[in-house]
């Protein structure tokens, strides 16, 4: 999956929610991984187990394969705008 994604997808915690961040870079070969922007809290690494399904340029994670500091940030992704 972490192949078909791109610089600049959204990324959202479940279909159909509100996007929190964009992938901001993509690490391919050996050691796979994206790197996600979430508003509000900076840079992440997410790993290819931790991605749910990638479709029209949007990525949805999988919240319980992710680390606790990235749950944090997206549940306090949008606080500003509140």
């Amino acid at each position: 999956m972490i192949d078909t994604i791109q610089v600049g997808y959204q990324v959202f915690a479940k279909e159909g929610g509100e996007e929190f961040g964009a992938v901001r870079d993509v690490v391919r070969g050996h050691r796979p991984q994206i790197v996600v922007y979430v508003e509000n809290a900076g840079d992440f690494v997410v790993l290819p187990h931790a991605i749910k399904a990638v479709h029209d340029q949007k990525v949805i994670l999988d919240l319980a394969a992710v680390d606790v500091s990235l749950r944090n940030a997206i549940t306090h992704a949008h606080d500003k705008e509140r």
